[in-house]
């Protein structure tokens, strides 16, 4: 238990940690938590009495305990809280009534808890009058509301004072005027100063050029006060052109001292007090005025400037002090400076905006480090690691041609040699920047290798094989695809497509081939029945044939044609794919046809190739605020609220599914991206199932739109789906293409043996119960963890 000492400043104070045995010897002084003693505390111990600390300063303030020996042995007393206040003092409020025999209550307002005093006064019979007063020790904590109660059975009366306490003395300037003043010869000029000061200043003064002014006929002082304000006023009559300069105001109370400036300039015409010459072969005129005269020399009544005059001449010079007041306000030099400022502004300003529009190169794909309530927590890319293993030398590369250019870079066919052995020779794709890009695209560049590099391999997305970036500009190398994107290659193949139709035993081939730019379609390409066909491969037996023929065969593009089961295929590809970027918390932003490359054996990869695109020129990137974006792929919430998830993943995916099933048609065909568009969207337009996609494909686009993310499969979910409607053959075929294009770089495994360690961030999609959040936070980066399995 603690014992509380309240003391004034330079009181002493007596600690009453009294000995019960006589015997205690050695008693002293010590803080509770065994720090040195302040500074300046002096104490004299007694055994009967306790300790006595004398004069008492701010900072003894702290908790303290009596030590004393007793049989060899340390004795403690309890704990004691010294309070130290400043300025307390003492004062006494008068309450007088008129009642008979009235009952006095004190409320004092300032306490929290409005605690209540209630003195009673009796008065023999007869009294009509009764006082009462109370005396407190106040400090700062009791300013605040006093009232003073008389009540009787007649009636009430009260009065209610408010006090206000200070620690310290203060002054404080209230209100001065402008502090720079200018004014005419002869005219009269009044300085006011307004303070507020406690206590009572005992000296107020004025002084000019530091010398102190007293009352007189040129200079009247006038101080009035008003509670805690005080007012002092300094009167100039008719001043004169010496009496131009600074005059101060000084208050003191010996707490605080207040200092207050003017600067006065009397306004004046010139005046030549002296000339001297010649001397040497000099004149010299003198002249004094406010505005600052300006001085010039005449001769032959003509203006000049002269220095120097040699003896030998016999000349006449007048001397002439002209006071010259500009226009203060819109002068030529000050119209010519803000204009220049005006049109340099404004060129700045219109630079700042056009490049700020300018849209900036940076990589689609974001890697989550947590999930909070519905929010995401993307990894900053730059602060991923990069292993040095997956530099590759730049003299081992050799260049062809270019498979891609945009605004801000572009894609080199190249080889490499001894890129997975010494002896090797291999074909990769080399992504590079223009020469003219900026520190924040070469920046961008740096992180789309770190997370390429983060995510490891994986058959269905374009793998990272290395990188140069030391001796030159960033190159960042990855598996070449020779057949290009997945929206051109679709688009080739209109013409040789076969399509099964489930209600009819015959073959449908597209005879109206119709080459599409990047501008799309407008509706979907019509389909006409053949009364003659030439031989082909039934879409069933295709499989079969496919294990049959040797690989250089199947790398062929023009080796085979096109059917539904191709399609079922690269769906199922790019489902997987995306399950993989999906297990490595990663959400891709832009998935399209056109960001999906094939490689030999008509494998599907998944890429980003925003690099090598222009977005500028490419209608499929629509201006939305200042940004371009692919607006027909995205889902609602991330047109309407710039929400992006795996389930706004999902959604676009199933735009994609609608491209593949339509040979490369450009989706909702026919629809401008405006205000109607946006508004069909909210209202729930989804597009029609596209001529070539069986119904269980359409089944799985429709869901994929959903407008509620948590009711969209998952990526694991659709693999199982599409994976129900291939052939065993197709699965075969698959596989074996997976087992025969691996990455075996060095810097890879490793990799792929590090990013192992961690375990998915999952999402509703993935969950079977659909009343939890959009995002939940039970699974996050857990280390050493198993790793997700994929389904093949």
């Amino acid at each position: 238990m603690m014992s509380e000492l309240l003391v004034a400043v330079a009181d002493s104070v007596t600690i009453p940690c009294l000995a019960t045995d006589p015997h205690v010897e050695d008693l002293h002084l010590e803080t509770c938590d065994g720090s040195p003693l302040p500074l300046g505390l002096h104490y004299v111990s007694s055994v009967e009495k306790g300790i006595s600390v004398q004069k008492a300063q701010k900072s003894f303030d702290g908790c303290y305990v009596c030590i004393g020996r007793l049989n060899g042995n340390l004795v403690r007393s309890g704990h004691y809280h010294l309070e130290i206040r400043l300025g307390m003092c003492s004062l006494y409020f008068l309450c007088d009534s008129h009642m008979f025999q009235p009952k006095f209550t004190w409320i004092i307002f300032s306490v929290p808890d409005s605690v209540g005093i209630e003195l009673n006064w009796e008065q023999p019979p007869g009294s009509v009058r009764n006082y009462t007063h109370t005396e407190y020790a106040l400090t700062a904590v009791d300013s605040g509301m006093y009232r003073c109660i008389a009540r009787n059975e007649k009636g009430t009366s009260q009065k209610t004072v408010w006090l206000d306490v200070y620690e310290k003395g203060f002054i404080n300037l209230v209100h001065m005027g402008n502090d720079t003043v200018k004014v005419r010869v002869g005219e009269n000029l009044v300085l006011r100063v307004e303070i507020e000061a406690y206590p009572k200043p005992h000296s107020f003064s004025w002084r000019y050029m530091g010398h102190e002014l007293w009352n007189s006929s040129d200079h009247i002082i006038s101080t009035k006060a008003q509670g805690n304000s005080y007012f002092s006023e300094l009167k100039l009559v008719r001043l004169k052109v010496t009496e131009g300069g600074v005059y101060t105001f000084v208050a003191s109370n010996g707490d605080a001292t207040i200092n207050e400036s003017f600067v006065i300039y009397v306004i004046s015409k010139p005046e030549i007090v002296s000339h001297e010459g010649p001397v040497d072969g000099q004149v010299r005129c003198v002249a004094e005025g406010y505005p600052t005269p300006q001085i010039t020399w005449y001769y032959c009544d003509q203006p000049h400037t002269w220095s120097l005059v040699y003896l030998s001449l016999n000349l006449v010079f007048s001397c002439s002090a002209e006071r010259t007041v500009p226009h203060e306000l819109f002068t030529p030099m000050l119209i010519g400076f803000v204009s220049a400022a005006a049109v340099l502004s404004f060129i700045l300003l219109l630079l700042f905006y056009k490049y700020m529009q300018k849209p900036k190169y940076h990589i689609q794909w974001k890697v989550i480090e947590g999930i909070h309530g519905n929010n995401y927590v993307y990894i900053d890319p730059a602060q991923l690691p990069y292993d040095q293993q997956w530099e590759f030398p730049r003299d081992k590369l050799r260049f062809g041609k270019t498979l891609g250019s945009g605004a801000f870079g572009k894609v080199v066919e190249a080889t490499a040699y001894g890129m997975s052995k010494a002896d090797t020779v291999m074909t990769v794709a080399v992504k590079m920047l223009k020469p003219s890009a900026h520190a924040t695209e070469k920046e961008a560049l740096m992180s789309e290798l770190k997370v390429l590099s983060y995510l490891g391999n994986h058959t269905n997305i374009v793998n990272l094989l290395g990188a140069c970036t030391v001796g030159g500009p960033t190159l960042v190398i990855t598996e070449y695809c020779c057949f290009g994107d997945l929206l051109n290659f679709l688009r080739r193949k209109r013409g040789s497509f076969w399509c099964v139709k489930p209600d009819k035993d015959c073959y449908y081939r597209n005879i109206a081939v119709q080459r599409e730019t990047n501008d799309g379609c407008d509706g979907y390409m019509a389909m006409q029945p053949m009364s003659a066909l030439p031989p082909s491969i039934p879409s069933e037996k295709r499989p079969d044939v496919l294990r049959g023929m040797k690989l250089n065969d199947v790398m062929d593009e023009d080796g085979l044609s096109l059917d539904t089961e191709d399609l079922l295929s690269f769906s199922y590809q790019v489902a997987k794919g995306m399950d993989f970027l999906a297990s490595k918390n990663c959400i891709h932003r832009d998935l399209a046809a056109r960001n999906i490359l094939l490689t030999e054996g008509i494998v599907a990869k998944i890429c980003d190739f925003g690099l090598a695109r222009d977005i500028n020129t490419d209608s499929n990137y629509v201006v939305k605020g200042n940004a371009r974006l692919p607006v027909k792929w995205m889902s609602p919430e991330s047109i309407f609220d710039c929400i992006y998830t795996f389930e706004s993943d999902v959604w676009s995916y199933g735009i994609l599914l609608w491209e593949i099933f339509s040979l490369g048609s450009s989706p909702y065909p026919g629809m401008p991206v405006d205000s109607k568009f946006y508004k069909m969207i909210k209202e729930g337009y989804r597009m029609d199932a596209p001529d070539f996609a069986p119904p269980e494909m359409y089944e799985i686009m429709h869901s994929c739109w959903d407008v509620e993310p948590c009711r969209r499969p998952s990526f694991g979910k659709v693999v199982e789906k599409i994976e129900m409607q291939l052939s065993d053959s197709t699965k075969h075929v698959y596989l074996n293409f997976s087992s025969r294009f691996p990455v075996t770089t060095a810097a890879h495994e490793d990799q792929q043996t590090e990013n192992t360690n961690y375990r998915q961030l999952n999402s509703v999609g993935g969950s079977p119960n659909l009343s939890q959040p959009l995002l939940i936070r039970d699974d996050i980066f857990l280390e050493e963890a198993e790793p997700p399995q994929q389904q093949v």
